[in-house]
């Protein structure tokens, strides 16, 4: 019997083992192949999170279960960047014209944003009788308002984002969201007739434990120390200055113990260095990009992770979060999202506290740096959520039953 086609068009998204990104597309391809399904990863040619062109003829070295396309789009330097946008009018007519080249798929699964992309999708779907479902990975332009938010000259600016974004969620079959407020999102102007699903992004369990197994032991930590840790973006979203504040206000107290540590990269980086030198800080170690199974060791060896937002942060279920749990470390959680913090008091893994209040971080910080017990009731909640609701290798299998049942119709 032939196997059912399935394009995954994840422009912007689609990253492969070794590089920089979030991985959720790879395993979306890895586990619909394992499924049955032929299948073909649709990515772009240009790195985002590096911001230069991929290295397509090693990629294509490698063995795949799956097909990978890699678009050609026009490069662009910064993440607010009047070229992404041409660029991302450039990706979503040559996807169109690749998708019209091809044999017809028995279904396809879209990845928004960026918007103007799924929207030319989903129209080339509704052309062709194709079930298309969307992935909302993120909320465009709500999320560009966190940088440029203008009474009127806003509205007039985003239009044509908030026009696709309509379009996409309006014409879709089904709809897969990274947390339930994503999801919901998909459903403010229609009625939820359709298929729709909550699958956050998670981790791969397994390969967070083989990062920790090769290499925790090769970390060095102090009997005496007591680790913070951040790890993600450095970004406007993120609110590290006020993790580096905390620090300096911490060993003005002389507790030499307690060190933070900060993983990742950004726009803000050059920013953070120096407000460090300029505090005197030499608790704070910014520590850069770091391969995903050193990260994992690191995390593993760290007593609080903190999921560090600013207050105007529209992020709901954010990647990191899969990774925070399966270290087992204690959350101090600082995003406002309802639907998170609803999750963090439930599952018992963590404390929220209002973003951007230093008192409030610091007294939180040295509550569980003097509460053993406590950090070890929420380690063991932490990892239980992880292995329960985080698991992308279980999790993941919804979004082949999603496509079955439209396929089966």
């Amino acid at each position: 019997m032939k196997k059912k086609r399935i394009a995954i068009v994840a422009l912007g998204y689609a990253w492969l083992p070794g590089e920089k990104g979030p991985s959720r597309f790879y395993y979306m391809a890895n586990i619909f192949a394992e499924s049955g399904y032929e299948v073909e990863l649709i990515g772009s040619d240009f790195q985002h999170f590096e911001k230069r062109p991929r290295d397509i003829t090693d990629l294509n070295s490698k063995t795949y279960k799956f097909k990978n396309v890699f678009i050609h789009v026009p490069t662009y330097k910064k993440n607010i960047d009047i070229r992404r946008i041409w660029s991302n009018y450039k990706a979503s007519k040559n996807v169109l014209s690749y998708l019209r080249r091809q044999e017809k798929y028995d279904a396809i699964f879209c990845v928004i944003p960026a918007n103007n992309v799924a929207a030319k999708v989903t129209k080339f779907c509704k052309k062709n009788g194709i079930p298309i479902v969307i992935d909302i990975e993120d909320l465009w332009p709500e999320a560009m308002k966190m940088v440029l938010n203008m009474p009127i000259v806003s509205d007039i600016l985003y239009y044509p984002m908030m026009r696709d974004a309509e379009y996409v969620y309006s014409n879709a079959d089904a709809v897969i969201g990274t947390s339930d407020d994503y999801t919901n999102r998909a459903f403010m102007k229609r009625e939820k007739n359709i298929p729709a699903e909550t699958i956050y992004v998670g981790c791969d369990l397994n390969v967070f434990d083989q990062g920790v197994k090769k290499y925790l032991s090769t970390i060095e930590k102090k009997e005496d120390e007591f680790w913070v840790s951040y790890a993600g973006t450095i970004g406007t979203s993120y609110d590290i200055k006020t993790l580096i504040e905390v620090a300096n206000e911490i060993e003005k107290k002389g507790i030499k113990e307690i060190k933070f540590k900060i993983m990742g990269t950004g726009p803000l980086l050059k920013e953070m260095k120096e407000l460090i030198k300029q505090l005197g800080n030499s608790n704070v170690e910014l520590m850069g990009y770091m391969e995903y199974p050193i990260m994992a060791a690191y995390l593993a060896k760290t007593d609080v992770v903190v999921n560090s937002f600013v207050k105007s942060a529209p992020q709901s279920i954010v990647n990191k979060i899969g990774d925070y749990l399966a270290s087992g470390s204690t959350m101090i959680n600082t995003l406002a999202n309802l639907e998170f913090r609803r999750i963090v008091e439930e599952n018992g893994f963590g404390i929220n506290i209002e973003a951007e209040n230093n008192m409030e971080l610091m007294r939180v910080v040295l509550e569980l740096f003097e509460d053993e017990n406590l950090r070890k009731e929420m380690s063991i909640a932490s990892r239980k959520c992880a292995e329960e609701k985080f698991n992308r290798l279980i999790t993941y299998k919804r979004a082949v039953k999603v496509v079955e049942a439209l396929i089966n119709e």
